[in-house]
């Protein structure tokens, strides 16, 4: 592998600046081999997680590759995201390798929770699709943002407001006492299984989207209460969303991931701890990101916009993402030219020991073939 260099990229935003501590709002880590000026390049984006050494960079460097890991001003602060604001500060990367590393190609990595990010992204890039969330009006940021050349979604959840709902434990009777539970919808109690039965999965399933709904219909009052005392927002917390079916049945979308377990671990140990996803939010970034009536980081309305060449790639072992998911993924997608690969390995390519070499040198190849 040749050497490769990485260079920190440290800006403001159009609707950000610097703070008095020295914080920027957009910051990563643009990798290339040494000597070289990539012409292609990828950019990768999650809502809060650090992407800036992203564990594909350095091998798609290393293949004569750009590789920009970029975050938002939300890296580590989930709970105050607006989509808004997030996709002007990947514009502000996206800007930066055309401009400044001179890029004539971009694509957008859009990997695990960043796959409807990227999507997003990409869909207000072409066509403009933010709405503004309830009195908040689009920056006029958001409106010239510069699209990309390709996309490449890799163990992609279909959007944030649907794995939220996936995982939700619809058991839950009581928003304010997590251990509050509904036994004929405890997925935990034996009774129910696993296996689950159809008519429970239905249930099931039903349940976790009134659960969503209910959330937004408490938000939305509450806004409205807080409004009338001259309160722009607050936190609130948010219990039990370590909950999918699948975690626990593996023959709902079956695949080659190891039943019983999930990213964090033993799941009814991780329902019932406070480490969950969307455990902290604002209101408004609830219906921002969460909420399934008004969030804007669905994935099928974004994916309907991505006409750029597409390939999709879905880890078989995934235990958080889905065969269904990858597939509803690649049917969202509106390219005429889009490919879905599957391969062996887990969510992060952590095993088999090799694979995220062979995911590097897959993109590579498809990439090769489109741009050269």
């Amino acid at each position: 592998m040749p050497p490769v260099e990485r260079r920190f990229v440290s800006l403001d935003s159009p609707t950000g600046t610097q703070n008095g501590a020295g914080f920027m709002p957009t910051q990563g880590l643009y990798h290339h081999a040494s000597g070289t000026s990539p012409k292609t390049a990828f950019i990768a984006s999650h809502y809060n997680v650090d992407f800036s050494e992203h564990y594909l960079a350095t091998r798609l460097a290393a293949l004569g590759y750009g590789f920009l890991g970029w975050n938002t001003r939300f890296r580590g602060v989930e709970q105050f995201f607006t989509l808004d604001n997030a996709l002007v500060d990947i514009g502000v990367g996206v800007r930066w390798l055309r401009e400044e590393a001179g890029v004539e190609n971009v694509v957008l990595m859009a990997n695990c929770g960043g796959g409807s990010l990227m999507g997003a992204y990409q869909a207000q890039a072409v066509a403009g699709v933010l709405q503004p969330l309830l009195d908040r009006p689009v920056p006029e940021a958001a409106l010239g943002l510069s699209p990309a050349d390709l996309y490449v979604s890799l163990n992609a959840h279909p959007g944030r407001p649907e794995v939220l709902t996936n995982w939700f434990d619809p058991s839950l009777t009581d928003e304010n006492d997590p251990a509050s539970v509904d036994p004929t919808l405890d997925m935990y109690d034996p009774v129910n299984g696993p296996p689950y039965p159809p008519e429970f999965v239905e249930r099931y399933r039903s349940a976790q989207v009134a659960r969503n709904n209910r959330i937004t219909a408490w938000a939305l009052a509450e806004l409205e209460r807080l409004q009338g005392l001259s309160i722009y927002d607050r936190l609130f917390s948010m219990s039990r969303t370590w909950a999918d079916l699948r975690f626990l049945d593996g023959s709902i979308d079956p695949s080659e991931r190891e039943v019983g377990t999930c990213y964090a671990g033993d799941p009814r140990f991780a329902n019932y701890s406070p480490f969950g996803i969307g455990s902290s939010n604002t209101i408004r970034t609830w219906l921002s990101m969460w909420s399934l009536e008004y969030s804007q980081c669905r994935g099928a309305p974004n994916l309907a916009h991505v006409t750029v060449p597409s390939l999709v790639i879905q880890s078989l072992a995934d235990t958080g993402v889905f065969t269904s998911d990858a597939q509803m993924v690649f049917d969202g997608l509106a390219a005429a030219d889009k490919q879905l690969e599957w391969v062996t390995g887990d969510h992060y390519l952590q095993d088999p020991a090799d694979a995220r070499d062979n995911v590097a040198g897959m993109v590579h190849e498809w990439v090769a073939a489109r741009v050269g």
